[in-house]
Order: structure tokens, then C-alpha cells, then sequence
């Protein structure tokens, strides 16, 4: 990976954007495509959408969510001790010892996730584990609740405190790789779509980029851009469960392996000719990919392009990923370069004009 594309990925990593709050994110993927994109802008709920050639005869829409999960301020007792409420998917048995900070009105706010010691808890409680989130109280070291609140308002938002650290054979862990690793394939497929215009190839078609919001809470994001957009076809980029680690499931998800390449999702959701074309570009290419049968479509935001307006033939590519909704998911960072140019490979090869769905 280029040192200019890691960069941008590890800086986007490191924004702060609990879903719902994606602004910061959003703020490093405009600056990269300044200079790329034909069109950048924000929309009434965040998503930000970045354009290549706008006045083409059909539109793509390429999909990632810049979203995370994280937490938001519920309750704060008399003592100044702050408890939550997840914002997203929260796996709560991962959260004892764990740092957090928040968004405060102030600049941010450090603390801790705090829980009665081992030492301390009875036999049955150890057996039982944490159940829920007020289980655990955030600590920020404040003397009572007037303090706490002064710098972490009631419904203030904050995330797990981790950041990136790069591992052996290219693997990179990470809080938030789902699915900032999402938007930069497709804001890098963006990217090289342009370099490849200015040397008289790239797309015949429009490109619309989109970095969404709130997919972790209901998809939102991809919902009202497709709406918007009206895309002719979509691609969606998120993360799927790598199978590969020894709490891998591969009857449930297939056999999925971290550098094995991107996976491409099949199946009654996405669109056969689209799919037919993702896997010709990656046989040009001579790219690895695994195929990711899919019995349903729901849960990502291809889900939501799918059934916008009338319906729009879509595809799914993943990324494949360890440790999913933890502070240290775990990715290939060539898996992650190869899903950007397959995407932007699948993008050139498009006619000018296309129909996909079924015929008659």
C-alpha cells in the first residue's frame, strides 16, 4: 500500500465518529479527494458524497460507512460516576478495563470502564459475567456528579480508546475497522478512477462515492443517499467474519481468510451480471478473491441500496476481518488495497450504458 493511502487510512482510523457524530471522519475523507472528485458534498444526514464524472447516463454508487460504535452518556450519579448506553453493537463481556473518551463540549474527556474487582465479586457473579452495559460505570475521575457533567454532559458520545497498531505480514488492529475499511476502498477506488481519467481511460460512467452515517443503528445513511442518488447500480464494501482464527465458524460464514483477498458476496441479494463482472475484472487482474455465499441480504448498507425506490441491482465486497465490534479488529492491509482496485476495475469495465437485473 502506497505510504500516502496508508496515511489517509490510519488518520480516518484515528478520527473519532461514533455513529451518529461522523463529522470528523468525514472532514479527513474530503481533504484526501480534494483535487479526485469532480463534486464533494454533505448531505442533511452527514453522508458525504464525492462525484466523478456527474453528467454521465448512469450512476454507481460506491458504499462505505464511516460510522462506529461506541457509547453515549445516559446517567451520572451523585458521586460523578457515568454510565451508558451502547450506540451500535456493543459486546459487552470486552468492555472491563477498558479506556474510553468522549466528545465532551470542552475537547475530550478520558476515563475508564470500571467494575467490581474479581477479588471482590462472589462465586456466582464470576460465573455469570457481565449481562449489560450499566453493569459497568466509566470513571473520569471526577469528585461528584456536578463536575462529571460540567465536561460530559448528559447524552455526550464517546468510543473505546484504541488506535492502531501494526502487526506482522501486513496485518494492521485497529478499533473501527468496520467500516472506515469500507470507505477507503471505495474512496480509494474513487481515487484511482481519477488518475486513470487523466491518463485518457477510467469510468464512462458516474461515479458517486458515498462515506455514510448510522449504519450501526439502522442502515440510515445508505438509505437516503440511494434514495438521492437513484444509482443504476451499487457496490457496497464492508468487513465479513474471517474464519481463519480459532474461534473461526466456516459452516456459518464460509471459509474466509485473512490475505486471501476480498470476498464477494453471492447469492439471491445481489445482482448476477454485476457479480459476473466483479469476478471477470478480478480474473483480468489475476486478483485472489473468495466467493461469500450470503442466504440473505440484510445488514449491510447493500441492503439498503437494494431496496431503494424501485429496486437497484447491487454487490457486496468485504473485507475480510478478525475480532469483529471489538477495540482491536484485525485486517490484511493487501486485502484492503486489492478491494479498492477490483473496485475500481469492475467500475472502468461498466458500458457507457448498462442494465442489470433479470430479462425475460
Amino acid at each position: 500500500m502506497q505510504e500516502k493511502s496508508k496515511l489517509f487510512l490510519k488518520t480516518l482510523c484515528e478520527s473519532v465518529t461514533p455513529t451518529g457524530y461522523e463529522l470528523p471522519g468525514q472532514r479527513v475523507v474530503a481533504e484526501y479527494l480534494k483535487g479526485s472528485a469532480d463534486e464533494i458534498k454533505l448531505d442533511a444526514h452527514g453522508n458525504l458524497h464525492c462525484v466523478l464524472n456527474p453528467g454521465a447516463k448512469r450512476r454507481v454508487m460506491l458504499d462505505g460507512h464511516c460510522d462506529e460504535i461506541g457509547f453515549i452518556v445516559q446517567y451520572i450519579d451523585k458521586d460523578g460516576f457515568i454510565y451508558v448506553q451502547p450506540l451500535g453493537g456493543i459486546n459487552v463481556q470486552l468492555l472491563g478495563g477498558e479506556r474510553v473518551v468522549f466528545m465532551g463540549p470542552q475537547g475530550a474527556v478520558p476515563g475508564v470502564f470500571g467494575r467490581k474487582a474479581i477479588h471482590l465479586m462472589t462465586a456466582k457473579e464470576r460465573e455469570a459475567g457481565a449481562s449489560d452495559i450499566s453493569d459497568f460505570w466509566v470513571d473520569i475521575g471526577a469528585k461528584n456528579d456536578t463536575e462529571a457533567l460540567e465536561v460530559v454532559p448528559l447524552g455526550t458520545c464517546g468510543i473505546v480508546d484504541e488506535g492502531w497498531r501494526e502487526l506482522r505480514n501486513g496485518l494492521v488492529t485497529c478499533r473501527g475497522f468496520d467500516d472506515r475499511c469500507g470507505v477507503f476502498a471505495v474512496v480509494e477506488a474513487l481515487r484511482i478512477l481519477a488518475e486513470r481519467r487523466k491518463e485518457g481511460r477510467g469510468p464512462k460512467v458516474a461515479v458517486h462515492c458515498v462515506s455514510a452515517t448510522q449504519e450501526e443503528i439502522g442502515l440510515l445513511g445508505a438509505t437516503v443517499s440511494a434514495y438521492g442518488i437513484a444509482p443504476h447500480a451499487g457496490i457496497a464494501v464492508d468487513v465479513t467474519h474471517a474464519s481463519d482464527d480459532p474461534g473461526g465458524t466456516p459452516k456459518k460464514t464460509s471459509t474466509i481468510k485473512i490475505g486471501g483477498g476480498p470476498s464477494v458476496g453471492i447469492g439471491p441479494a445481489f445482482d448476477s451480471g454485476l457479480v459476473d463482472i466483479i469476478k471477470s475484472a478480478a480474473k483480468k487482474s489475476e486478483m485472489s478473491i473468495q466467493l461469500h455465499p450470503h442466504a440473505r441480504g440484510n445488514g449491510t448498507d447493500a441492503y439498503a441500496i437494494r431496496h431503494s425506490r424501485a429496486g437497484v441491482p447491487v454487490a457486496l465486497i468485504s473485507v475480510p476481518l478478525r475480532y469483529m465490534h471489538s477495540a482491536v479488529e484485525l485486517l490484511s492491509l493487501d486485502d484492503l488495497e486489492k478491494a479498492a482496485t477490483l473496485i475500481a476495475d469492475t467500475v472502468e469495465a461498466l458500458p457507457e450504458e448498462f442494465e442489470f437485473g433479470p430479462k425475460l
